[in-house]
């Protein structure tokens, strides 16, 4: 699948529908807009809330491995299981579910290129009946610290000088023109970006049918930026998904090796006592991108 370091993170909407039911595979819708999947997913396909099964809102912070773990048999999941991921907005918190998964070591996770809305472009099958499946045994996990930036990690960074940080947000939220995208009520008290952080949207990485671009047009474009992988590379956005989105291509499309994502992101920094922010465009920076649509969000 066009040459990707890692191939088979990827599968088609074609793979899904001949593979959706067997037994070691399960099939995870996660979205933006939750109410979505009530309203029509993929038959067989489990719905989980970024919200309230995938983050602790109390601390904010990913999952804690006994809390995964749950998570995890609730759906029937076992170590082996082959999980394939999919959602709305081009598999934003598909990407972070991923990325949360990989965190905790699951051996086996993909997701459908193009997401949910290809899949309804398509025509394909959908199903508003509940699913329902045996819950299943996982062992607590440990997280591997390699796969995500802290805070301190951040700012040792900008001490140091050797970690390239790319700002997935729009043009718009780079330079502190607005706060967040529309409607999204996670935000900041101050607008901008981290010093020295180079703008490559994540909406770049896909093309007009939500699928993610070849292997040779994301080169290009992360190498536009500066973003080769000779360097440690820290993505971020505003709460993590978009940054996981980016983190994925970067690790896993393109193979780069030593990627973290910052999901504390923008509404971490853009509220830290006495942290610099940039505003506006900076000679580091590709601020102005668009994405293949338009529409960076």
């Amino acid at each position: 699948m066009n040459d990707y370091a890692y191939p088979d993170v990827l599968v088609t909407t074609d793979w899904v529908a001949e593979n959706a039911h067997r037994d070691d595979v399960r099939l995870v819708e996660v979205n933006v807009d939750h109410d979505l999947y009530s309203s029509g997913h993929i038959p067989g396909a489990l719905g989980w809330s970024w919200r309230s099964q995938l983050a602790d809102q109390v601390r904010r912070d990913v999952l804690s491995p006994a809390a995964f773990a749950r998570l995890m048999e609730e759906g029937g999941i076992e170590p082996a299981t082959t999980v394939v991921l999919y959602g709305d907005f081009d598999n934003w918190f598909a990407a972070w579910a991923f990325w949360q998964m990989k965190l905790y070591g699951h051996r086996d996770v993909r997701m459908m290129d193009g997401g949910r809305r290809k899949w309804l472009a398509e025509g394909r099958p959908i199903s508003v009946d509940p699913v329902h499946v045996r819950a299943s045994r996982y062992p607590r996990p440990r997280p591997n610290g390699s796969l995500r930036a802290m805070l301190g990690d951040v700012q040792m960074s900008l001490m140091v000088g050797e970690t390239d940080l790319v700002d997935v947000r729009s043009s718009a939220e780079f330079t502190g023109e607005v706060l967040a995208p529309p409607g999204l009520p996670e935000t900041c008290q101050r607008g901008g970006h981290i010093p020295g952080a180079r703008s490559v949207p994540w909406s770049m990485a896909v093309a007009e049918d939500g699928t993610f671009r070849a292997r040779d047009e994301l080169e290009r474009i992360y190498a536009e930026a500066g973003i080769t992988g000779s360097r440690p590379i820290v993505t971020y956005c505003r709460i993590g998904e978009r940054s996981s989105h980016s983190w994925f291509v970067l690790r896993y499309l393109l193979g780069f090796d030593s990627v973290k994502n910052y999901d504390g992101s923008w509404t971490e920094w853009g509220n830290l006592v006495g942290a610099d922010v940039e505003t506006g465009p900076t000679t580091r920076a590709r601020a102005g991108v668009q994405g293949p649509r338009g529409a960076e969000g």
